[in-house]
């Protein structure tokens, strides 16, 4: 049968299936055919689509959100129209065809325009930043396989049977589509009308979820500087739980979002980022920064610390959220709020240390307990040790000029810093000691603030910065300052005591008399003078109770067993045995209590001043 699409060969030698040169007009028909046809079925369902031929009552109408399947289809058009128009610009460029196949694709845009603003700004509780961030980058690759299997080979009018389960991950559909949305305009050479749409609908999301954080960006710096210290303290401490949920999932989650959804274009997802994020990122930094800068005092430190510690702990997300170029001024802002933060630190710690150097309180601490510039340093220092790692990286490079006795070396220099400090709050105290006239309350005194540092620091990271070697050589001052205290206080009455047993047999009654006598006038002057006299440690408390015991109770017991017993009937008059051996024991008990109310006594054991002529 003859067709028109071949001749017959005027030869044997030639193939009779050869095409001729003839044959190439023919091509081109068949070729312009299938081109028609493309663009015949694209018109027919782009105009069902068109955005400005909907009725009212189907304009609220959405492509995605009525038939999954037909905006695949719809895509495809899309694609075919491309080719057209690629072909009739290379074969026929005055072409009237391609005049309408470029009509076509004006209006198939308006539509992807229209229902990538509706996926954007009706799916917001799947695309909300908490959400993407949450999943990452794990949006199902196999929807774009499918898609483009589609694309490619038309696929079926039914659902397919994968849609229910990609329903079941709205986020994974949602972004999916804006993905195929994207592309297409984009390859489209219309990328700037769906940038557009994006960045007005995400900024808003961004917008709205640092809002709720309660972050305020309208702040400048001079409205930051001059507020008080409550109310800026109460700015804080919102901005640091917020700042973290900002970076690692509102920021995080756009630069997901951003792309995936503009994967294909590198400069459209960095454009798009920055113009999202930039605003906000600046002004939430540079209120840290700001901070930083404001005027300091030792009480405010800890604040600054806790924003360095925020920026700190996330600095790894923020390089790899804000990485692209365009994004190197967020970068640069949080640096700056660090450096600014560690520089207040410094001061501040600058200033901590002249506080203590410049204290000048003159008042001696009633009954030689822990004196309040000990109680507010050590508690101040072991708020710093919760902060080692972020003051390790702040004092670096700011050694300690003075050379610092007890410390090893190999010492680091926040180790250094805080026993430098702990040493001048005990040079303090060193001349605080003078001021007690009774040169045994000074040595209490000195017991009784050294055990406080030593307890805080065994109690705190201090324990890890000054080390082990320190705080054992503390202890051993602090019982050397135990016992000089028990000698200067308590030598008058252990001396009134016989030492051994045949120096008691051997004594005469007189002698006997004398002894008593002489114990109870010491033990009533050591014991009215000191029942007002603190131990606040109760472990050193039942230490030097117990070391007084020792030392008091057998040679008071050997005493009054051996020659005292004889003489309670006959001196009963004269009160020269005034204690019993377990009287003293309650008396010695009731001491270091620190309060006058302690020296009071039940019936059963009063004061040693009030038992003159009680018996026994």
């Amino acid at each position: 049968m003859r067709t028109p699409f071949f001749k017959p060969s005027p030869s044997p030698s030639r193939s009779p299936l050869r095409f001729t040169p003839a044959s190439s007009p023919m091509r081109h028909t068949f070729s312009e055919s299938l081109v028609d046809e493309n663009i015949d079925n694209a018109e027919s369902l782009i105009a069902k689509w068109d955005p400005s031929h909907q009725t009212s009552s189907s304009s609220s109408s959405s492509l995605y959100r009525d038939s999954r399947q037909e905006s695949k289809r719809f895509l495809k058009s899309v694609k075919d129209l491309q080719a057209a128009m690629h072909f009739f610009i290379k074969e026929d460029p005055a072409s009237d065809k391609l005049v309408r196949a470029q009509s076509l694709m004006q209006t198939a845009m308006k539509r992807l325009e229209k229902e990538f603003y509706l996926i954007l700004s009706t799916n917001r509780q799947y695309l909300d930043p908490e959400s993407v961030s949450n999943r990452s980058s794990s949006v199902s690759e196999g929807y774009d396989d499918e898609l483009e299997d589609d694309l490619n080979f038309g696929g079926d009018d039914s659902e397919s049977s994968g849609t229910p389960e990609r329903m079941s991950l709205p986020s994974s559909t949602v972004m999916a589509d804006l993905k195929a949305i994207a592309d297409c305009m984009i390859s489209s050479g219309y990328g700037k009308e769906c940038v557009k749409v994006y960045k007005i609908v995400r900024k808003s999301v961004v917008d709205e979820a640092l809002y709720r954080l309660g972050l305020d960006r309208t702040l400048t710096h001079s409205q930051i500087q001059k507020m008080d210290w409550e109310v800026l303290e109460t700015k804080i401490k919102c901005w640091l739980p917020s700042v973290k949920f900002a970076v690692t999932t509102v920021f995080h989650g756009e630069r997901l979002l951003c792309d995936h959804v503009f994967a294909s274009s590198l400069p459209i997802r960095e454009s798009c980022f920055g113009e999202i994020t930039h605003e906000n990122a600046i002004a939430l930094f540079g209120f840290a920064e700001c901070v930083g800068t404001c005027k300091t005092s030792p009480e405010k430190m800890f604040r600054a610390l806790d924003m360095y510690e925020a920026i700190a702990n996330i600095w790894p997300v923020i390089e790899s959220t804000f990485s692209y170029d365009s994004s190197s001024a967020v970068r640069s802002q949080a640096v700056n709020a660090l450096v600014k933060l560690g520089d207040a630190a410094r001061v501040m710690l600058a200033d901590f240390e002249a506080a203590i150097q410049k204290d000048a309180s003159k008042a001696a601490i009633p009954g030689g307990g822990v004196h309040p510039l000990t109680r507010y340093v050590m508690n101040y220092l072991t708020f710093l040790a919760d902060y080692s790692e972020i003051l390790t990286d702040i004092v670096a490079d700011w050694p300690v000029e003075a050379a610092v006795p007890d410390l090893g070396s190999d010492a680091s220099p926040l180790s250094a810093r805080l026993t430098w400090l702990v040493l001048l709050v005990l040079c303090k105290l060193d001349a605080k000691a003078k001021r007690y006239k009774d040169v045994a309350l000074s040595y209490l005194f000195l017991a009784n603030n050294l055990q406080y540092v030593v307890f805080k620091v065994r109690q705190s990271g201090l324990r890890y910065l000054l080390g082990e070697d320190w705080v054992a050589k503390q202890e051993a001052k602090v019982r050397q300052y135990a016992a000089n205290y028990e000698k200067m206080a308590w030598s008058k009455v252990l001396a009134s005591l016989p030492e051994a047993q045949p120096a008691v047999a051997e004594m005469s009654t007189s002698q006997v008399k004398d002894t008593f006598r002489r114990f109870n006038a010491a033990f009533e002057e050591a014991y009215k003078k000191q029942v007002g006299w603190l131990v606040a440690d109760p472990k050193l408390r039942d230490e030097v109770k117990g070391s007084l015991a020792k030392k008091l109770l057998p040679r008071y017991r050997e005493l009054h067993d051996t020659r005292g017993a004889p003489l309670r009937r006959d001196t009963f008059r004269e009160g020269i045995v005034r204690f019993a051996p377990e009287d003293l024991g309650n008396y010695l008990s009731d001491l270091f209590h620190g309060s006058e109310g302690s020296g009071s006594y039940s019936s059963s054991h009063s004061s040693p001043s009030s038992n003159k002529g009680r018996s026994h």
